[in-house]
């Protein structure tokens, strides 16, 4: 590992070790994935695969920390300090990585594609990153896996899936390899919904990781990825009752035909590494995705709006009867693949130099064919001029139809240079990271340039603080979802999202209860434009494929990690945060993910006498965010909020063989190095938190109302995870 001087002095994992020479040398033995970001966060994969999580433990556990959002725990996607699902960037060992795109509702998600038992680092940053990562608003997630030292085996098996991981390295630890396989049918904990729908979801995936070192100075690696999500939908009846104290309101849903959706995504990056001395390093990367999605559903349904007496509770006349058919026949294929260069140069141990290249050409083919009816006492909405009530039917229109037939192969370049600087300013410790990224993408003729910069400063005071500035200018590179507009067409005319970011940190380290702690605040803002306003359905964005909006955000975060419990790590989490958005010149209303207050906490402990009884427990509590106007209605019509989310998740286990506790084991036993018996309880209070909003028009007093899409009820599973090496 490159030497790198550092700042702080406490001794938890994501700080480091103190200094007090500018010459002098910090090791970190064979760890990969080196960064000179400040405001990335480092995660520990051991915490995210122990955390209680629905969705994956990556993502799982990046939805503890204070600028993460995320209103369901189906989806391993989250919005940061403002953003939405789409403006964050993930990678694998410095590789963009891609999501499905046609994903509707979070169930249909499955898992995520970055597997916790091959990970080793884990960096995330929430904003002000550096020039080296790509053209995205939000946030930068960055993940490296590790190289098994020996031949090893693990595995976990539970009621609602099960994974198998192996590792090999010969005997000159020259070649390693890692394979990983899971499984995940999450049926049973889609039954904890309240209503009557057959659900057969299955997930699978399979990875590799293979490093071939033919010399000190010059190595190989390959990551293979294979996956394929699978979702039938078939629901027959649901009742959900909603409104006020004053007046509520019951609808029954009967339903009548299915939904059928296919996710298949394939990923192959080859890279040659050369380092012929400390000072040079050269990275070549060649990379492709493919991704194949299907989704087709026709569902008809019809309904029942009641209201009760608030007093007798004795059933009101019904407001309305109707129905709906919702159809779809939507395919897409995408496939990128291209090339990228870097090489950091290093004179000395405090400042570095980067540049990269990146090349990239893509694919694109959609086929959308989609509709929606509405029909309220015999016509169909929207109404008709002439009143059917009159003997004119009028004509039979849809709701909507989004239709479109587009296939585009574009090239996008990219480049960046950015320049770090370690140095003492006469007591004080200072850091500096300069740069700025070029891009342009042939679709749309555009070329974006991104300048950014980073400042930290560490006073030779007694308290042990750390002071950072972060920002620039970042953009949202456009990509399938942003250049596709309402009626199903590609707009080559779409430019890039812009957000002028400026943030202020402050990191505090100190000891309590002769335990290490870490407080850091963060306080941001955010300045957009040429922003594309969007609906959101459910977890699906949908884009108005225009760039006729402005907005800003702003807020403030702050974390307290440490030791609650000694040896293990946990932290508080709270953050206020608000984001607007000016359509048309018409005045600013809230973005739908307008977050406001959130907090959230990760807990672990274990029982002194009997430490290998071990919990740990995350809970969420979120304001509810704005419901979302209806896909083709004014958003400025559309502003009351969800309910608060509120989620608690607790994991309780049992550690029968633990290695590191220096217990001999004999027999068939002492093959194994961990043997750990779970139980998780998922929503452990039963909570009713609602995702989305299905809209059900009244014909009688010609409202739409809102009727709440609920989240999973109370789960109980049980997982067996084993380690043999």
């Amino acid at each position: 590992m490159v030497p790198m001087l550092v700042f702080s002095q406490s001794k938890k994992r994501d700080t480091a070790t103190k200094v007090t020479d500018i010459e002098e040398v910090v090791f970190q033995k064979k760890v990969t994935g080196r960064t000179n970001d400040i405001t990335a966060v480092k995660i520990s994969a051991k915490d995210a695969q122990n955390v209680a999580s629905i969705s994956g433990g990556i993502e799982g556990i990046i939805k503890t920390l204070p600028y993460v959002n995320s209103n369901t725990e189906l989806s391993s996607q989250y919005m940061v300090r403002g953003g939405n699902y789409d403006e964050n960037l993930i990678y694998i060992n410095d590789i963009e990585i891609y999501r499905p795109f046609l994903i509707r509702n979070s169930q249909q998600e499955g898992m995520s594609i970055i597997n916790p038992d091959m990970v080793s680092t884990v960096n995330f940053s929430a904003g002000g990153f550096e020039a080296r990562y790509g053209d995205k608003m939000s946030s930068a997630l960055n993940i490296y896996y590790r190289e098994p030292e020996k031949f090893e085996l693990s595995g976990e098996a539970s009621l609602i899936g099960g994974r198998l991981t192996t590792g090999l390295a010969s005997k000159n630890k020259k070649l390693t390899a890692l394979f990983s396989g899971r499984y995940r049918n999450t049926n049973l904990v889609l039954n904890t919904l309240k209503e009557d729908t057959d659900f057969n979801p299955t997930y699978w995936d399979f990875q590799t990781y293979l490093n071939y070192h033919i010399s000190p100075k010059f190595s190989l690696s390959f990551i293979g990825y294979y996956s394929k999500n699978d979702y039938e939908m078939v629901p027959k009846e649901r009742s959900v009752t909603f409104g006020s104290l004053q007046q509520p309101i019951t609808v029954n849903i009967g339903y009548g035909g299915r939904e059928e959706d296919m996710y298949k995504n394939m990923m192959g990056t080859f890279s040659m590494n050369y380092k012929p001395s400390d000072k040079w390093r050269f990275t070549l990367d060649s990379f492709s995705y493919q991704n194949r999605e299907k989704e087709y559903y026709s569902i008809a349904s019809s309904y029942e709006l009641q209201t009760f007496d608030p007093v007798s509770g004795d059933p009101i006349t019904s407001y309305d009867v109707g129905g709906q058919i919702e159809h779809a026949r939507n395919d897409l294929f995408v496939r990128t693949y291209g090339t990228q260069f870097k090489t950091r140069f290093s004179p000395n141990v405090n400042t570095d130099i980067e540049v990269g290249f990146k090349f990239e050409k893509e694919n694109l083919k959609d086929l959308t064919n989609e509709w929606k009816l509405v029909d309220s006492a015999g016509y169909s909405l929207p109404r008709p001029i002439d009143d059917p009530r009159f003997g004119d039917p009028g004509d039979l229109d849809l709701l909507y139809r989004i239709s479109g037939n587009n296939h585009i192969e574009p090239t996008r370049l990219s480049a960046y240079a950015q320049y770090s600087q370690k140095f003492f300013w006469g007591a004080s410790k200072v850091f500096v990271n300069v740069g700025a990224r070029v891009a342009n993408w042939s679709f749309n003729k555009e070329t974006i340039f991104s300048p950014r910069f980073q400042f930290a400063i560490k006073p030779d005071w007694d308290s042990d603080m750390l002071f950072k500035v972060s920002g620039g200018v970042y953009y949202q590179s456009p990509f399938y979802k942003e250049i596709k507009d309402l009626d199903g067409n590609f707009n080559s005319n779409i430019k890039s999202q812009r957000s002028l970011q400026l943030i202020l940190a402050n990191d505090y380290e100190f000891f309590m209860y002769d335990r290490p702690f870490k407080l850091t605040t963060e306080a941001y803002y955010k300045k957009m434009d040429n922003l594309i306003p969007y609906y959101m359905d459910n977890v699906r964005i949908r884009y108005s494929g225009q760039n006729n909006a402005s907005g800003y955000a702003y807020g403030i975060d702050a974390r307290l990690f440490g030791e609650f419990v000694p040896g293990v790590d946990s932290w508080l989490s709270a953050s206020y945060a608000r984001v607007f958005e000016n359509i048309d010149g018409r005045g600013n209303i809230p973005r739908p993910t307008d977050q406001r207050f959130r907090f959230a906490m990760f807990y672990q402990d274990y029982m002194p006498k009997f430490p290998s009884m071990r919990v740990n427990l995350t809970l969420t509590y979120a304001m509810g965010l704005p419901n979302g106007a209806p896909v083709f209605t004014d958003p400025y019509q559309y502003q009351k909020t969800l309910p608060s989310y509120k989620r608690v998740d607790l994991g309780l286990s049992k550690v029968f063989i633990d290695r590191k506790d220096n217990k001999k084991t004999y027999g068939f036993w002492g093959n194994f190095d961990e043997l750990i018996l779970g139980v998780q309880v998922f929503n452990a209070f039963n909570i009713n938190n609602t995702v989305a909003n299905q809209w059900i028009t009244d014909y009688n007093s010609n409202l739409m109302y809102p009727v709440p899409v609920r989240l999973t009820g109370r789960f109980f599973n049980v997982k067996l995870e084993f380690k043999i090496k």
